[in-house]
């Protein structure tokens, strides 16, 4: 039993980096596609941590577009 708990840990530890890589994920560049509301399935924002704010498109396909919040028409999607 006493071998398990480092090996718990390390489980842990994982854990733990694997859930901020996933929070951290930025955008390196921004699409110029405009997407039709009727194909977004949801949206969110870029962490804060991230050299440039973007607002990722994911649509029902499942495919993701970065985009800039300052777009208008990202604007109309978001408000």
């Amino acid at each position: 039993m006493i071998k398990l708990k480092p090996f718990v840990l390390f489980l842990h530890i994982l854990a733990v980096i694997s859930i901020d890589v996933e929070q951290s994920k930025c955008c390196v560049e921004f699409s110029n596609v405009k997407i039709p509301v009727k194909l977004v399935k949801y949206y969110y924002w870029t962490s804060s941590k991230c050299d440039r704010r973007a607002i990722v498109f994911q649509t029902i396909a499942g495919r993701e577009f970065c985009v800039d919040p300052e777009t208008p028409w990202v604007n109309e999607l978001t408000n």
